[in-house]
């Protein structure tokens, strides 16, 4: 909204007055004897204008200058100021203003902006799931029952979720952690997905989005002041959500590096020595794992997640395990292995207490249904008077979005092989996780060909992040503007091809290496043209700042 100047309110708010008492003495001088309208507690329309009259002129006669606001850069919360969240940051915004300047016909060295910022499969061009929009619109609109253009697996699902609903309506309220049946679906999931491993309904709460479940487990987490105050481990590289709900929480941050040369395995011996470099300054509580890897699109190995659960078992950790991801495992070769899983493997003294929570989301996988907000957390070992501060925590909210809660539970309770939506179901299914696959592989290969850029394989997940060489020159000026040299990188990218990605700087990594985290969401022949623009303007840029590529080939 634009303001007007000062002066330019005072002169209207004064020509408004001078018509309306110019208005009033009119009237006045008619010398009208009927009843004027009454409002109930103000008299005459004459009197209750005057009154609305004076009361504004004394008004802006008091007022010669605005009030200071109340809220202020200076009284803001300092914890909100340190929240930085890369993923729409500035070259977010950045892309937005030059988007707006091209449907405004400005010109640009380029006719569109490619985004490849965020994992927003249908902002990217992914098509629905067919079975959970079938499922969802029935659930919005039961009298698409009787329409015979929707499947009898639908309906039938559809209804369950309705007559779990109160005023089987999925626009009521659904109790705190979540419509009943949808928890008991999402349970019956987990013990398919982990062949048999037990799942209580009861531990499980539905969430908007996984996002809001990380928050919730941390904001249980976090207490004690000074050297006494909670300290929680995370990946670096890293999903900003991590580092801006710490931040906000005033939370101490804990990092340990995830190990680039052998394709981001995560190594117990780092684990090790972030703990023990925390323990100088604050009191460590929990480790957060994210596997599938965000942003660096890695599948950790069984081996790899037992090694981190017996550390978490020898240090009194609580466990935090993002697996958003589950579903996106494309190369040869690797597994996704739930945390749960290798807990229950590891036998009862591991199982019965070890404090894990993890989480799952609509938002990805091969649905990608971002806008649904669903989500769930499985929540193990907390002790009884625990798990009812998470639930009051969670009443706090009321609920989470009950249509977000319907498509979640498609995701957990598919078509089976009898049903008569199976095949689309599974076909559908089948196209997206092949197209990423291929994506995925494309991507690895089109970036390594670059001089100075190494990609690991993309073994999961939706993005890459590949390491970039950037020469002592570009660094010199980045730092002579005051910015990253990897947001130099990614900005001058954005400017002179549209391509928008956003910095490694945003996600954290070692100190002296460069990154940029791009998604591989895009059509094939999209992504195909991103990656030929990235591979020229690298290209370029080595050439503008070295004078060759020669010194950056590894």
């Amino acid at each position: 909204m634009h303001r007007l100047p000062s002066s330019a309110n005072r002169s209207l708010i004064a020509g408004a007055l001078e018509q309306y008492q110019a208005l009033v003495m009119r009237r006045k001088s008619q010398s009208l004897r009927q009843e004027s309208v009454r409002f109930k507690t103000q008299g005459p329309i004459e009197s209750y204008g005057l009154k609305r009259y004076s009361t504004r002129e004394a008004a802006v006669a008091a007022k010669s200058k605005l009030r200071e606001k109340t809220l202020t850069m200076e009284t803001l919360n300092p914890q909100v100021k340190a929240v930085e969240y890369a993923v729409r940051g500035p070259i977010v915004i950045k892309a937005d203003e030059i988007e707006r300047c091209l449907r405004e016909g400005g010109k640009q060295p380029f006719s569109e902006v490619i985004k490849a910022n965020i994992g927003d499969a249908h902002a990217m061009g992914q098509q629905p799931i067919t079975f959970l929009r079938q499922v969802v619109a029935l659930c919005t609109f039961p009298e698409l029952m009787d329409s015979p253009s929707f499947p009898d697996d639908a309906k039938q699902r559809a209804h369950r979720i309705l007559q779990g609903c109160g005023g089987t309506s999925l626009g009521s309220y659904s109790a705190s952690a979540g419509v009943d049946c949808i928890r008991k679906d999402i349970a019956a999931y987990i013990e398919q997905r982990d062949q048999g491993v037990p799942a209580d309904h009861d531990n499980i709460f539905l969430t908007t989005g996984a996002s809001d479940g990380i928050v919730s487990i941390l904001r249980m987490l976090v207490s004690g002041s000074g050297p006494s105050r909670t300290g929680v481990m995370i990946p670096i590289p890293q999903y900003p959500l991590y580092s801006a709900a710490l931040a906000e929480m005033e939370a101490v941050q804990v990092n340990y590096y995830l190990d680039e040369e052998n394709c981001w395995a995560l190594d117990v011996n780092e684990l090790h020595r972030a703990y023990q470099a925390a323990k100088e300054h604050c009191i460590p509580r929990a480790i957060c794992i994210i596997n599938p890897g965000n942003p660096t699109g890695q599948v950790q190995s069984r081996k790899c997640i037992e090694e981190v659960l017996h550390f978490a078992y020898e240090e009194n950790l609580f466990v935090m395990s993002d697996e958003v991801y589950q579903d996106n495992v494309y190369a040869p070769g690797c597994q996704f292995h739930s945390f749960k899983k290798v807990l229950y493997e590891m036998g009862p003294e591991y199982f019965n207490n070890v404090e894990l929570a993890s989480f799952h989301s609509t938002s990805k996988g091969y649905t990608g249904e971002c806008g649904f907000r669903g989500g769930y957390m499985e929540v193990l070992n907390l002790c009884p008077e625990v798990k009812a501060q998470l639930m009051k925590l969670r009443s706090v909210q009321l609920c989470p979005p009950v249509s977000g809660q319907a498509a979640m539970d498609v995701i957990v309770n598919p078509p089976q092989p009898h049903e008569p939506s199976f095949n689309t179901f599974q076909k559908e299914k089948a196209e997206v996780l092949g197209a990423l696959a291929e994506k995925a592989k494309l991507t690895e290969e089109i970036l390594n060909s670059v001089p100075g850029i190494h990609c690991n394989p993309v073994q999961g997940a939706m993005y890459a992040f590949p390491r970039l060489f950037i020469p002592p020159k570009a660094v010199e000026q980045a730092q002579a503007l005051g910015m990253k040299p990897d947001m130099l990188y990614c900005l001058r990218l954005l400017e002179e091809t549209g391509i928008c990605l956003v910095p490694g700087s945003g996600f954290g990594q070692r100190d002296g290496t460069y990154h940029f985290r791009m998604t591989i969401l895009p059509s094939k022949e999209k992504l195909k043209i991103l990656l030929d623009k990235v591979r020229d303007f690298h290209i370029q840029f080595l050439k503008e700042y070295e004078g060759t590529v020669e010194a950056s080939r590894e």
